[in-house]
């Protein structure tokens, strides 16, 4: 199970907020049962299969151009890690658990 950290930045608009954007991306999201997901407040992090997540930001990259955006700049992280199951949670209270 992969967990990716991406961000999607429309480029070009009329005005400087990006809440907007940022909503209309998440509605794809929104629909989808085989991801898990949370927004955050510079980027969403989305974990599941990796073809899935890949398949699903392509659509959300869309949605800005949609929407009028000239140019849309998406930067993804990614962490597929095939040892074991990794999950966002799991990565949050290993670092805790050493804190």
């Amino acid at each position: 199970m992969a967990i990716v950290e991406f961000t999607i930045v429309p480029l070009g608009t009329k005005d400087t907020s990006l809440s907007k954007y940022v909503a209309d991306c998440h509605k794809v999201l929104e629909g989808e049962e085989n991801v898990k997901y949370q927004l955050t407040p510079m980027g969403t992090i989305i974990q599941g299969d990796l073809d899935l997540i890949l398949d699903i930001i392509r659509r959300m990259h869309e949605i800005p151009f949609k929407n009028g955006a000239l140019r849309v700049s998406t930067s993804i992280k990614i962490d597929d890690r095939r040892d074991k199951n990794s999950t966002m949670e799991g990565k949050i209270k290993s670092v805790k658990e050493k804190l």
